[in-house]
This record gives structure tokens, C-alpha cells and sequence, in this order.
């Protein structure tokens, strides 16, 4: 009784098996249909034909793109004549239109790349700020410090100046000579950190324009 129960329980199992290796037998079997019909899909998909209806609507089909395919938009087609894809007809006066923007995007596009290159990311654009207006900083102290001893200076040659007015006596050239320097010294040096301050503004307004276009980049 055991026996015949073991037998049909193996007679049972070997049907499985033998139903499994015929459905994998004819999977590899349909593999190479199932490739093909993929490829000659894919190439269904490749444009064969292009037609453009003219002024008078009478349609126009062509192996490749004339100039009168652009002017009228124009239908790509595959093997069967379906349409594949469709063109839009080139409008001039739209395009001289778009042409000022276009010229303004290709501009923004190598100013980013440059940008790009010259500081990678905003926060080295903000390193090298920092560096930039610490310069002009220590600049401007310098030059203030020796427009303060310019002016120390004058006022002694001032007052050598009014002795000599005091005691009728007549100025001496080189004395004369040496307030005239002063002066134009003191107007130079002025002029010098007044166009420190300006630099100073400019740079922090560039390095704050370039930050943040870096930072809409990231």
C-alpha cells in the first residue's frame, strides 16, 4: 500500500518537472521572435519618409529635408507612412523675435561657465571676496595715515610761513615750493582714497552679484 502511495507521488513530481522544462524549452524558444519583433519595432520607429503640404495643400514626400519641408513644417514617416513625428513650419519673424533672447541666453551661459572656472562654488567666490575687500581696506589705512602726516606737516609749514609774514620778512622760495607740494599732495591723496572707496564698493557689489549667481547654480 506504502509502495503504490510513493509511486504515485513520484509519478506526480515527474509531471511537474516535466511541465516546467517544457514551458522553459519555449520561452528560449520564443526568445528570438520576441528580440526580432523588438527590433523590427525599433526600426518601424526610423523615419523613412518626410511630407510637407504646400500653399495649395497638395502633399510633397521625400527621402530627405528640403528647404520647403522647413517653410511648411513637414511629417516624419516610417516604413508604413505613419507619422512619426511632426515639425513645425520655421516662422522668420518669430525667430528674429526669439533672437535677442537667444543672444542673451548663450551670454548668461559662458559668463556661468565662466564663473564656473574661475570659482567653482559660491563659497570660494566668498573666500576670495573676504581677501579681496581686506586689501582694499589695509590700502585705504595706509593712504589715510599718510594723508594725516601730510596735514601734521602742513600745519609746521604754516606756521614757518606766518613767522616769517610776523616778522616782515619775505618767504622763502623753498618754503613757498615745499606748501605747494603739500597741497597737491594732499589733494592727490584724497582724490587716491576716495577712488579706494569707490574700488571697495564696486568689488563688494561684483563679489555679491557673482555669490549669488553661483548659489542659483548649485
Amino acid at each position: 500500500m506504502l509502495s503504490q502511495f510513493t509511486k504515485k507521488l513520484t509519478f506526480i513530481g515527474l509531471k511537474q518537472v516535466s511541465k516546467k522544462i517544457i514551458l522553459i524549452t519555449c520561452l528560449f524558444a520564443q526568445a528570438p521572435l520576441i528580440i526580432a519583433a523588438t527590433t523590427n519595432s525599433q526600426q518601424v520607429q526610423k523615419p523613412t519618409w518626410y511630407r510637407y503640404y504646400d500653399s495649395k495643400g497638395v502633399a510633397n514626400i521625400s527621402t530627405n529635408v528640403t528647404p520647403n519641408h522647413i517653410r511648411y513644417g513637414y511629417e516624419a514617416l516610417d516604413q508604413n507612412m505613419q507619422v512619426i513625428k511632426r515639425n513645425r513650419p520655421y516662422n522668420a519673424e518669430s525667430d528674429v523675435r526669439q533672437a535677442p533672447a537667444r543672444a542673451a541666453q548663450a551670454r548668461q551661459h559662458e559668463s556661468d561657465l565662466k564663473l564656473k572656472k574661475a570659482y567653482t562654488n559660491s563659497r570660494t567666490a566668498a573666500i576670495k571676496k573676504r581677501d579681496a575687500l581686506t586689501g582694499i581696506k589695509k590700502q585705504m589705512v595706509f593712504e589715510q595715515e599718510q594723508l594725516k602726516q601730510l596735514q601734521t606737516d602742513r600745519v609746521l609749514f604754516v606756521r614757518q610761513e606766518r613767522e616769517h609774514f610776523r616778522k616782515g620778512e619775505t618767504v622763502p622760495a623753498k618754503l613757498r615750493t615745499t606748501l605747494n607740494n603739500n597741497q597737491k599732495n594732499m589733494i592727490a591723496k584724497k582724490e587716491y582714497i576716495q577712488s579706494l572707496q569707490t574700488r571697495y564698493r564696486n568689488t563688494e557689489a561684483e563679489y555679491d552679484r557673482i555669490i549669488a549667481r553661483l548659489k542659483a547654480m548649485e
